[in-house]
Order: C-alpha cells, then sequence, then structure tokens
C-alpha cells in the first residue's frame, strides 16, 4: 500500500534545530505521520522524508499578486437568486459591483465571483446565463479601477473565457475540470492559476449519503490525479490550488477529519485554498441557523486552516477574517 505523509505543522518560535520550514514560511514540522490505508504507524522524523518530499514542503508557494507572508482572503461574490448564504442579494449588476468594491475596500486579496451556485441540491444554470450574471460585472469592475485579482468560480469553459476576457485572472473549478473538458485546455491556453477542488457528485445530489473508504486519503488521492492530469493538459504545476472541498459531498465527521488533516495536502506540492465560510457543518455545531449569523464560526475555522500552513481562506466576512489574521501573525511572528 502506498505511504502518504502528514506533517505536523508548529508555530512556536523556539524552532528546533532539525525542524524544517513549512514552504519557507515561520510555521515549521519536526515530525510526520506516515499515512496508510488499513494501518497505523508512529510517528517518524521529518528529516527521515524523501529528499524530494522535503524540497516540496519545503518550498515556497506563492502566486503572484497576494500577500507573501500570511493567508489571502479570498472574498466571495455570488451572483446568484439562490446560494446558501447570501442568494439573491447580488444579482443585480449594480449590487453586486458594489458588494465586489466593498469587500476589496475592507481587505480581500481575490474576489471569487460566481453565476452559479453550488449549494446542495442547487440546479444546473445555463451557459449563456452564467456568463450574462458574470463578466459585466468583471469588466465593470476592472473599468471602475478594481485591481484586486478576481477569480471566476465557474465549471464551465465558455464562462472561464468570458470572465478571462473580462478582466478574470484565475479560475475555480469546484469539479476539478470533470464537468466541462474544455476547461483543461483553457486554463493552460491563459496560463491563468486554477484551483482544483474535490467533490463527491453534483451539487444537486452530492449530499445524498457521501461516503468513503477513508475521506482524508480518498480526497487526496483524487486530488493528486487532478494535479497530474492538469500538468498533463499542459497547466504548470506553479499554477495549481488544490482544495480539499469542505462541504461538498462530505458529512460533518468527513468535513471535521478533512480539517484536522489539511497539512497533508501540502504533500501534492501546490497552494492549498480552504473554503468553509458559513457552511451548515459550523451552524450545526455552534447552533447557529442563519448562514449570515456564522462569522465567529467561520473564522475559528479558517484560523485552524492558517495554523495548519493553508494559503488561501475564501470568506464572506472579510474584516473579520483579516482582523483575526492579524492577531494570529502578531503572536506567532
Amino acid at each position: 500500500m502506498t505511504l502518504r505523509f502528514r506533517p505536523i505543522i508548529q508555530a512556536d518560535l523556539k524552532i528546533p534545530a532539525d525542524a524544517v520550514p513549512l514552504h519557507g514560511g515561520p510555521l515549521w514540522f519536526d515530525r510526520v505521520e506516515p499515512l496508510e490505508r488499513g494501518a497505523t504507524h508512529a510517528l517518524m522524523p521529518a528529516r527521515d522524508l524523501p529528499s524530494t518530499l522535503l524540497d516540496a514542503l519545503s518550498a515556497p508557494h506563492l502566486l503572484p499578486d497576494l500577500p507573501k507572508d500570511r493567508p489571502a482572503v479570498m472574498g466571495v461574490l455570488n451572483i446568484t437568486p439562490d446560494s446558501f448564504s447570501d442568494g439573491g442579494k447580488f444579482i443585480a449588476p449594480q449590487d453586486a459591483i458594489a458588494r465586489a468594491q466593498a469587500m476589496g475596500a475592507k481587505g480581500a486579496d481575490i474576489l471569487d465571483i460566481g453565476g452559479e451556485s453550488t449549494r446542495p441540491g442547487a440546479a444546473l444554470v445555463p451557459e449563456a446565463e452564467e456568463v450574462a450574471r458574470t463578466a459585466p460585472v468583471i469588466s465593470a469592475l476592472r473599468a471602475a479601477g478594481v485591481s484586486v485579482p478576481i477569480s471566476i468560480d465557474t465549471r464551465k469553459a465558455a464562462v472561464a473565457e468570458a470572465a478571462l476576457s473580462a478582466g478574470a485572472n484565475m479560475l475555480n473549478d469546484v469539479s476539478a475540470m470533470t464537468f466541462d473538458d474544455a476547461m483543461a485546455a483553457t486554463a493552460a491556453r491563459s496560463g491563468a492559476p486554477i484551483c482544483l477542488m474535490h467533490a463527491q457528485g453534483d451539487p444537486a445530489t452530492m449530499q445524498n449519503d457521501p461516503h468513503y473508504d477513508n475521506v482524508l486519503l480518498d480526497v487526496y488521492d483524487y486530488l493528486a490525479e487532478r494535479v497530474a492530469a492538469a500538468q498533463a493538459a499542459g497547466i504548470a504545476k506553479d499554477r495549481i490550488i488544490v482544495d480539499p472541498g469542505v462541504g461538498f459531498g462530505k458529512t460533518q465527521a468527513h468535513n471535521l477529519t478533512l480539517i484536522r488533516g489539511l497539512s497533508l495536502f501540502h504533500t501534492l506540492g501546490c497552494p492549498i485554498l480552504l473554503g468553509v465560510s458559513r457552511k451548515r457543518f459550523i451552524g450545526n455545531i455552534s447552533g447557529v441557523e442563519r448562514a449570515e449569523d456564522r462569522a465567529f464560526g467561520s473564522v475559528s475555522v479558517a484560523l485552524e486552516g492558517v495554523r495548519q500552513g493553508v494559503q488561501i481562506i475564501r470568506a464572506h466576512d472579510i474584516e473579520a477574517h483579516r482582523q483575526a489574521f492579524a492577531l494570529w501573525q502578531a503572536i506567532h511572528t
């Protein structure tokens, strides 16, 4: 069976001599947990890892125009009538533009704009309608002088092409390029960074009894395969981001297991994006029914991502996340 290795990430300012710096930053590890299906292993010294894996874990993972000393905050802008948290609030172009500008003013490092809800049970949106919702808003933001990187949250190559032409410079595909075969060519041709996310099933059915043999290793192996497929399609490794897809075809127990094991995904050699903001499991655990009232729980989970070295945090509540990250950084550096 194949062994995987999860680095045990530390943030203490007293760093042992044999510690390995995580991606050249202040976080470090000196032990790893070997993971294997059907077996358990004791922790082992990090320096016993193969040199290629050590190099992948210690090399900086930086994307252009994003902060180098903290995780980037990706602001969520859903131009949809039915998204789980803010559906309908920003469907009018002027409202979407105002929301994007407000998130930028509050410190969003990326604006993630989507025209199709991927909440559990969501229906497919026709390609032309998704383009009509997103591309004009992106064009208007660029015309207004908004320079923040813009990500298009879509599974469809034609929507991605229209968004890139309008001024987007990043792709965020919740299907990891499995929904539309043309997405890989679009990403390769554009040179734009692309986030590949794990999801079990389609949004319409993904929460119908999701099952895994080992959720952490199953998601890891899927993302490893999709990274390899992206590279085979001509997408440079340093343009690929991975997202374990918390809430996409997962139970609450699956979500918590993935969050506890986030550091495993560093061994894929790509930046990690974590999207947990306002999700149902946060409400279930905290007893908060309304999605828009889950900022405190969302920040709590995001800070666990920060502790494990996640490079991008996708969030609705920009100001709350930026405050929390500033304090975390002050304590740990």
